[in-house]
């Protein structure tokens, strides 16, 4: 088996080996995987965090030993706390990062790509944050337009939202919005709920497809157009610009 990890700031993770095709997810930077194939130009991976696979350009990681990515695995994870910074490599070149960057064995400003060392001097996220921080770190991406696939600060949809922003307070959702549906505590009400928890919703076919983060006085946080704050009652979101219902409620879960 081989391992990789993301050098670089934000990229692709497409449904197939192409430039062309879906982009399912991204990677970013700092973020380790398992190599499930390797061709000429493209790798199929699979993300140690979330399991999540689909396939990336050869050109944009950095393979890694076994020994290396297993200490990852075992390791709490450090995060990058600005929506935007840096990080310096030893000849004083620049890559940028954005919020959400993993930090591999960060300790005095410095972290480890394997044989390669970086410093960093900026915020961070570590550990276990309780679960008001969630709300906090929910309002940072307000105004982040929807990028279907996305999970930075500059583009993000709708379970990268949520997965980002418990992922930052160290939580672990997965990545689409039906494996998050199936984790957690159902609620039968709203009334229930708490600040924090997660508000699902479906289609007219039943399908669940989107899902957003409640917040005090039956308001919620999510990805539609952008990261936005609506209203939530017992029928589902109700767009203050639009002045009408945009999603229809299907369950409410507590995961924390």
């Amino acid at each position: 088996m081989l391992f990789g990890i993301c050098n670089l700031s934000i990229v692709p993770l497409r449904a197939l080996e192409s430039d062309s095709s879906e982009m399912r997810s991204q990677l970013l930077f700092g973020e380790h995987f398992e190599i499930i194939e390797k061709q000429k130009n493209w790798s199929k991976i699979r993300l140690a965090f979330d399991h999540f696979e689909g396939y990336i350009d050869n050109k944009q990681y950095l393979e890694i030993s076994a020994v290396f990515y297993k200490a990852l695995c075992k390791e709490i994870p450090t995060y990058s706390g600005e929506i935007l910074d840096f990080v310096t490599n030893q000849k004083n070149e620049l890559t940028t990062i954005a919020m959400g960057a993993q930090l591999p064995f960060f300790m005095k400003g410095k972290l480890q790509l394997e044989n390669y060392e970086y410093g960093y001097e900026s915020a961070i996220f570590h550990g276990i944050f309780p679960k008001n921080e969630i709300l906090k770190t929910a309002f940072t991406y307000l105004n982040t337009p929807f990028l279907w696939g996305g999970k930075s600060p500059f583009g993000i949809d709708a379970a990268g939202f949520t997965q980002i922003v418990y992922k930052l307070c160290g939580y672990a959702l997965l990545r689409n919005v039906k494996e998050q549906s199936k984790q957690g505590e159902v609620l039968s009400f709203i009334e229930e709920s708490e600040p924090g928890d997660l508000a699902f919703f479906d289609d007219e076919f039943g399908e669940i497809v989107h899902v957003g983060i409640i917040l005090n006085d039956y308001n919620i946080i999510h990805a539609h157009g952008k990261v936005r704050i609506d209203t939530l009652d017992h029928s589902g979101i109700f767009n203050t610009d639009l002045q009408k219902h945009t999603h229809q409620l299907r369950v409410i879960k507590k995961i924390i």
